[in-house]
């Protein structure tokens, strides 16, 4: 209808309406961006919510990496050599899970810091969270606990043990998420793509995993990685004795969830996890976070708390153990530089 008075063609009457449907558009437009902009711009994070996310983020780069390795299109190619100058591989499975993962954080929470093994070239993906809570976190976790956003670093590894993922040595594999608050390892969630399997810890809150009944410190099982065993055996022999068993394994992850109870027949049980050379921190940070939520340790071989703010590197090793007296454990390793 036009304003009291005015007389408008049928011409008229079209591009009246036509403005205001333009009005109309904006100011709705406008309350959405709004609304958008404050979401973006929320400066704390329910940690809660953060574990859902992590846990739906393992799960979905996990899918890809078991896609991939299951269609056999890895398109292997190496990114260089590790410190110990062994070829570094990166695969199809890398990336693709990488993008699953670090835009699945990043879109839903974009004021933190996310760090990843790999650095994607290609467009994001456009994956949102479906904000749902897992009944098992809620059951643990009833209520919500609020961080500084900027207080927040989150360590992604698409994909862990991409050596053995390229041998097919799959129960080695798998997908990584840590938040870390100020520093230090919150929540850790280990997943294992070709099991379907998740380990997640909670400091302080609670977990789904628990330790075994008992550890041997006198002659024990400790896992070490496989791609230098050799150079480790020594070391974990001259502090625990030469009947001291060594187990060679692939992948962080996997060898953090050998130190706790578990009905996998395929993953290995060990004592206590030691590391003797560099490594990275989104290798080590879930599994720290995870052991701490059970009341257990992983430090550097000279017992120092590992920081997982700054550099992405561990330099002094690292040593993992439950239900043991770690700082006893420390005193028994010999020097290590």
């Amino acid at each position: 209808m036009a304003p009291m008075g005015i007389r408008l063609s049928p011409l008229g009457i079209a591009v009246f309406c036509l403005l205001g449907v333009g009005v109309i558009y904006h100011l709705y437009a406008g309350v959405l961006s709004n609304r958008f902009a404050s979401f973006r711009q929320k400066t704390t994070v329910d940690l809660r919510d953060l574990l859902a996310l992590s846990m739906d983020a393992a799960v979905q780069g996990g899918r890809e990496v078991k896609r991939i390795r299951e269609d056999n299109t890895l398109e292997e190619k190496s990114k260089g050599e590790t410190k110990e100058g062994a070829s570094e591989k990166l695969t199809l499975g890398d990336l693709n899970s990488h993008r699953k993962m670090f835009y699945l954080i990043k879109n839903t929470y974009p004021n933190i810091q996310v760090n990843s093994e790999e650095h994607a070239n290609a467009e994001g993906e456009a994956t949102l969270w479906t904000r749902i809570i897992p009944e098992e976190i809620l059951a643990k976790i009833p209520g919500e606990k609020e961080v500084p956003a900027d207080k927040i670093t989150v360590w992604i590894d698409p994909l862990d043990a991409t050596q053995e993922y390229t041998e097919n040595l799959r129960k080695y594999v798998t997908t990584m998420v840590c938040v870390a608050v100020d520093g230090s390892p919150v929540i850790g969630v280990i997943h294992k793509p070709f099991t379907g399997y998740t380990a997640w810890g909670f400091v302080g809150e609670g977990s789904n995993v628990a330790p075994r009944s008992s550890y041997n410190t006198n002659s024990p099982k400790v896992i070490v990685s496989r791609s230098h065993s050799g150079k480790v055996k020594n070391f974990v022999q001259a502090a625990f004795g030469n009947n001291t068993e060594i187990l060679p394994a692939g992948g962080a992850g996997y060898k953090v969830l050998a130190l706790l109870d578990s009905t996998d027949e395929e993953q290995e049980m060990a004592d206590m996890y030691i590391h003797v050379t560099y490594i990275k921190k989104w290798d080590i940070c879930a599994g720290d976070a995870i052991l701490r939520s059970l009341g257990g340790q992983m430090t550097t071989l000279k017992g120092e708390q590992i920081d997982y703010s700054g550099s992405e590197g561990n330099t002094g090793g690292l040593l993992a153990s439950i239900k043991t007296d770690h700082k006893g454990l420390v005193k028994r390793l010999p020097p290590w530089e």
